[in-house]
């Protein structure tokens, strides 16, 4: 991944390291490489980003946060029973908790579909591209297609985001 990045114009290679520095989705970053001309492996992509970028994930986050109330609220119940909380106190705060636990799964399901949608878009943008350029490769079209195609993928990206 290094040795590509570095034979990557001056324009693409800043275009490229932005995209992955703001980018908290690996399969985005390799598809957006491999529009870029990019032939590694998902895994050498990963572990570049990896070791390059801090990313963190929002979505083990929410998972840790859902994990956490659903302890709080088993135990709310338990002192609910052994009579250290009282009953009709102990309902309206259950109530309100899982109120935020579903918000929060909620959140959580969104999140995965997000993901979902803008992989999907990005991996369809990336195949209808790189079609698009074979076509047109060696013929005098082929530069400013290419600048065009690196727009109309950027503007995609940030319309999806």
């Amino acid at each position: 991944m290094t040795d590509w990045i570095r034979e990557l114009t001056d324009k693409e290679r800043e275009s490229f390291l932005a995209f992955a520095k703001q980018s908290s989705s690996p399969i985005q970053i390799y598809l957006y490489s491999r529009f870029m001309g990019y032939t590694g492996s998902i895994v050498d992509c990963d572990e570049w980003v990896k070791s390059k970028f801090k990313k963190r994930n929002f979505v083990a986050l929410l998972e840790m946060e859902i994990d956490s109330m659903q302890q709080d609220i088993a135990k709310l119940r338990d002192a609910i029973d052994m009579g250290i909380v009282k009953q009709d106190m102990g309902a309206s705060r259950i109530a309100m908790m899982q109120k935020e636990l579903r918000g929060s799964i909620k959140q959580l399901n969104d999140e995965k579909v997000l993901l979902d949608k803008q992989g999907l878009i990005l991996a369809g943008a990336d195949r209808a591209i790189r079609e698009m350029l074979l076509i047109f490769r060696d013929d005098p079209i082929e530069g400013p297609l290419q600048e065009a195609s690196m727009g109309v993928w950027t503007k995609i990206f940030q319309e999806e985001s």
